[in-house]
């Protein structure tokens, strides 16, 4: 198990290496870092940069360093920050060229290398392999592996040893399958390597763009750690997480879910962006989990039924669309209106034509609405469900009623389809469950108000499986935030943790300060980043760095506007070939810069376009959709 306690916030312990003076793992606090995106060989642009990224709050600097040419600038740029006042330690990214890592690890603080390639090329090829052949490759690694321990041990400089579920080499992959589990372990053959040696000033992290591989990752990391006794600092991040509020939802759900179960000592919150502006996203991430901490006692647990190293959904009867095989469902608040017209389902979903007496709905629409005492007084469309408060429902006999837990268990007349009861966890007692393992009709809309909301619920859930309840869940969550950063990091951190624990059948997300389109969207980020309804094309897109062959912000724009209708699609933008067939694992198509105005595509994994001219890269990316049946035309 890697929690220390399903009931309380506890930070998992780990070792403290230092990074220069900066102190990670340990009592030390969570750190922040991030990657320019200059030309490395671009002294002075990489110093202003960095310059720029430590003034907004980064506290650690990594730059990439994909030759010996690029690590032996660093000393200039190392020099010239420290001329201008800068001490902030330095990291060297590698990728594939371990003489690299061997010159910039005699200046930098810190190297950070991929086991998928340190030591292999990937070839994208099956092997079996006899126990002695396995333990010759090992060899072979520790071969290769440690002239680089050597340097670190003579310099006193840090690794972070950083897989990325994308890039894991075939031997891994022969032996593990493309799997979190085949993540941790390409990590601990290099781990076991160092430890041989004595070496320990080591950082380890588990990247993917799949917030649920990401997640299980790094909890299977913690739980090996501990078999092992080798509880090293961990770097968190969710490698790819593309731009805007998608990057930014994607993020806040992988970071902030695992730092919420203790895990964590440095992130770094990838955008494609500028990376001073990751650094807002991190300071809100970290913020949010400092006010989770201080919480009032949660029932204890003495029979944990979830293996939250394996995604698994919870099992629940269907309630009409609610549970059971069903998407989770999306409930938009409109009891506050005075009258509700056709127009108020529009930023819902629903536009309403007149002229043709019809509606349209698009992939976003909410499900279900709550109006409260509410008149409907216009024929809704065929999708859309409404629910009442309990009284009003009694006295118009339309739609679904959403009960308090006293109503619910008083013999009042219900409905004989879909009761929604509303309750929290120090509510539940022996009546309630009796009375739910009967009832076929009810649905739960779980609140909590325990500041560590996320384990009072997750607690509640694990109440309803050790009672054999089934009935469905939908996830509560009320706010009253001006800050639209915070609303998007609080809400993706609360609700987005337990989607990623399997744990939910639907959201009912308000907040009083931002309008109905902007929650409702911010639910269906939600449900988008953690893979349980998709609504729209999703982006994996690296953040931009030294190894950038094209400007990726606006590259990425481009490719959006052509196919952001394409629902459910899965398109990989990536700035170098370091990040292409390997980072973007679960793309279903990609784009890749592969030298100057020159951009590869690839169906999966495989390349089927090389080295075509930039200018005519888009054209061609849509004609090889449209080739393998994945296309359609905008609406």
């Amino acid at each position: 198990m890697y929690l220390n306690s399903l009931e309380r916030y506890t930070r998992i312990p780990t070792k403290e290496v230092l990074i220069g003076d900066v102190g990670i793992g340990g009592d030390n606090p969570i750190r922040i870092q991030s990657m320019t995106t200059v030309d490395t060989m671009n002294t002075q642009d990489s110093v202003n940069q960095a310059i720029s990224m430590i003034e907004a709050g980064c506290e650690l600097v990594r730059l990439t360093a994909p030759s010996i040419k690029e690590a032996k600038n660093l000393y200039s740029i190392k020099n010239e920050l420290m001329k201008r006042g800068y001490k902030t330690p330095l990291i060297a990214d590698i990728h594939f060229t371990p003489n690299a890592a061997i010159e910039a690890a005699k200046i930098v603080e810190k190297v950070r290398i991929n086991p998928g390639n340190f030591s292999d090329k990937k070839k994208f090829q099956n092997h079996t392999y006899s126990k002695e052949q396995y333990k010759d490759e090992l060899k072979r690694i520790e071969e290769k592996f440690m002239p680089l321990i050597d340097v670190c041990k003579d310099h006193q400089t840090a690794m972070r040893i950083g897989t990325n579920h994308g890039s894991l080499s075939d031997r891994i992959m022969s032996q593990y399958g493309d799997t979190p589990l085949g993540m941790v372990e390409s990590a601990l053959e290099f781990v076991r390597i160092c430890q041989k040696v004595n070496y320990h000033k080591i950082i380890l992290s588990m990247k993917a763009s799949n917030t649920i591989v990401m997640t299980q990752a790094y909890r299977l990391l913690v739980a090996k750690m501990r078999e092992e006794n080798m509880m090293y600092p961990i770097h968190l991040g969710v490698t790819e997480a593309g731009e805007g509020d998608d990057g930014r939802v994607k993020s806040a759900i992988g970071i902030g879910s695992l730092l919420l179960d203790g895990i964590g000592d440095t992130i770094r919150v990838s955008l494609t962006e500028s990376p001073e502006k990751e650094i807002p996203v991190a300071k809100a991430i970290i913020k949010y989990i400092e006010t989770k901490k201080d919480h009032p006692d949660i029932i204890k647990c003495n029979n944990n039924p979830l293996n939250l190293s394996v995604y698994s959904k919870r099992i629940t009867k269907p309630v009409l669309n609610i549970g059971g095989k069903n998407l989770p469902i999306v409930i938009e608040d409109l009891s506050s209106n005075q009258i509700i017209t056709t127009h108020d389902l529009l930023p819902l979903g629903y536009r309403y034509s007149k002229e043709l007496d019809k509606w349209h709905i698009n992939d976003r629409a909410c499900d279900y609405i709550f109006v409260g005492k509410n008149d409907i007084d216009f024929a809704i469309p065929g999708t859309l469900r409404i629910v009442y408060n309990y009284n009003k429902w009694k006295t118009t006999q339309k739609g679904y009623p959403l009960m308090s837990l006293q109503q619910y268990l008083s013999p009042i007349k219900k409905s004989k389809k879909l009761n929604i009861i509303e309750l929290s966890l120090p509510e539940i007692d022996i009546r309630v469950l009796k009375k739910l393992m009967l009832d076929f009709t009810a649905v739960l809309l779980i609140r909590s108000h325990n500041i560590n909301n996320v384990l009072e619920q997750r607690r509640l859930f694990i109440e309803l499986i050790n009672k054999n309840i089934f009935s469905p869940v939908i996830i509560a969550r009320s706010y009253n935030h001006h800050n639209n950063l915070q609303l998007q990091i609080d809400a993706s951190v609360d609700i987005g943790s337990l989607f990623l624990d399997g744990l939910g059948d639907g959201v009912f997300l308000t907040n009083k300060s931002t309008s109905k389109k902007t929650t409702m969207n911010l639910v269906f980020d939600i449900l988008q980043g953690t893979r349980t309804r998709i609504s729209k094309t999703e982006y994996i897109s690296c953040p931009s760095c030294g190894r950038t062959l094209f400007d990726l912000e606006k590259t990425t724009e481009k490719i959006r506007q052509k196919t952001s209708h394409l629902k459910g699609l899965k398109i990989g933008v990536m700035g170098c070939i370091v990040n292409g067939p390997g980072e973007m694992a679960d793309a279903d198509y990609g784009y890749v810069g592969t030298g100057p105005g020159k951009v590869s595509l690839y169906k999966k994994q495989k390349m089927v376009q090389k080295n075509i001219d930039s200018s005519d890269a888009l054209d061609r990316l849509i004609q090889l959709i449209k080739k393998h049946g994945d296309w359609i035309d905008a609406q």
